[in-house]
C-alpha cells in the first residue's frame, strides 16, 4: 500500500505540474497581449503569485477530498485515484497539444467520478457534494462574463471614452497589479485540487484519519504548480490572449479583475472552479462591451466545445483507466 500511495503522490504532483503550464494562460495571456509585461516578467510574476496563492487556503482541497467520493466505500481501494489522475493527465496533454483552454478542474472531477463509478457504481459517489461542485463549475463562466462586462463598463464610465498613450501607460501599470492578483487567485484555487487528491489518498490508504491537509502536501503542491507555471503554456496563451477579442490595457485590466473576483469568491466558498473558463469568459464579457462583432465567436465556440466535452470525456477515461 505504501508503494501505491507514493505512486499516487507522484502522479498528483505531475498533474499539478501539467496544470501549471496548461493554465499559465489564465494569469499572463492578457498582460502579454497588451504589452503590459514581457514574456520573462509575466512568467516570473505568475510563478511567484501562483506559489503564494497555493499556500494560502485549503477550503477547495477539502471539497475535492470529501465532496466527490464516499471514503467509507472506497477505503483501501486507491486504484480509483490512480486511474483518475492518469485520465486527467492524458486529457490535459491532449487539449494542451491542440491549444484548447480546457479545464483541469473538469478533467479531475470527471476522471475521479468515472473511476469511482467503474469501481463501485453509484454507491461510491457522493452525489450531494458532486452536485454542488458541478453547479460551481457550470455557473462560474456566465458569472465571469458578467463580471468582465461590468468591470469594463465601469472603466468606460471612468475614462469617458478617452484614449491615448497616456491613458494606455496608466492602465498598463494597473494591469500588472491585476495580473498579479489574477495569478494569486489562480493559485488559491487550482493547487488545492492536487492537495485534495493527495489528502484523499492518505485517508483511503489509512495513513491519515481526518481530512486535514498536511503542510508538506501544501508545499509540494504549491511548488509543482509554480514549476509548471514557469514552463509556460504558449499554445493556450495565444488562444486566450489574442483569439477571443482585441485587448488593450484597459480591457486587459478589466478581464483580469473580473476573473480574479469570481475565482476569489469561489475559493472563499470552498468551491473548485475552472480558472481557464473563468478568464476566457471574463475576456468574452469585456469584448461584449464593444458589441457582439468584437468577439471571435469561432474561438469562443472551440472553447465551449472543450468545456462541454471535458466532463463526459474524462469520466469515460477515468472508468477506462480503472478497468485497465
Amino acid at each position: 500500500m505504501c508503494e501505491v500511495l507514493i505512486l499516487i503522490i507522484c502522479l498528483a504532483l505531475a498533474f499539478d505540474f501539467i496544470n501549471g503550464f496548461h493554465d499559465t494562460a489564465n494569469a499572463v495571456a492578457t498582460s502579454l497581449a497588451t504589452g503590459a509585461l514581457t514574456n520573462r516578467l509575466a512568467i516570473l510574476l505568475a510563478t511567484a503569485m501562483n506559489f503564494l496563492g497555493a499556500l494560502t487556503f485549503t477550503g477547495v482541497a477539502l471539497t475535492i477530498a470529501e465532496g466527490i467520493v464516499d471514503t467509507a466505500v472506497l477505503f483501501n481501494n486507491p486504484k480509483t485515484i490512480l486511474a483518475a489522475l492518469l485520465a486527467a493527465i492524458v486529457w490535459n496533454l491532449f487539449t494542451w497539444f491542440g491549444g484548447l483552454p480546457s479545464s483541469s478542474s473538469h478533467a479531475l472531477v470527471g476522471a475521479l467520478t468515472g473511476a469511482t463509478l467503474a469501481a463501485t457504481g453509484l454507491m461510491g459517489v457522493n452525489l450531494t457534494g458532486l452536485t454542488t461542485i458541478f453547479q460551481a463549475l457550470v455557473l462560474s463562466p456566465p458569472l465571469a462574463v458578467t463580471a468582465g462586462f461590468t468591470v469594463m463598463s465601469i472603466v468606460f464610465s471612468l475614462t469617458r471614452g478617452r484614449a491615448g498613450p497616456r491613458l494606455s501607460r496608466r492602465f498598463k501599470h494597473w494591469q500588472r497589479l491585476a495580473a498579479a492578483l489574477q495569478a494569486f487567485s489562480h493559485g488559491t484555487n487550482d493547487a488545492q485540487k492536487t492537495m485534495g487528491v493527495i489528502t484523499l489518498a492518505l485517508v483511503l490508504t489509512g495513513y491519515q484519519e481526518s481530512f486535514v491537509v498536511p503542510l508538506w502536501v501544501k508545499v509540494l503542491s504549491a511548488l509543482a504548480l509554480a514549476l509548471g507555471t514557469s514552463c509556460g503554456g504558449w499554445r493556450i496563451i495565444r488562444t486566450v490572449g489574442r483569439g477571443i477579442t482585441h485587448l488593450d490595457p484597459p480591457a486587459g485590466f478589466a478581464a483580469d479583475m473580473g476573473s480574479a473576483l469570481v475565482i476569489f469568491t469561489a475559493t472563499l466558498l470552498g468551491l473548485p472552479v475552472s480558472t481557464t473558463h473563468v478568464i476566457s469568459s471574463s475576456i468574452t464579457g469585456v469584448g461584449l462591451t464593444r458589441g457582439t462583432k468584437a468577439v471571435s465567436w469561432p474561438t469562443v465556440a472551440r472553447i465551449l466545445l472543450a468545456w462541454v466535452f471535458t466532463l463526459p470525456a474524462t469520466t469515460a477515461l477515468g472508468a477506462l483507466f480503472y478497468f485497465l
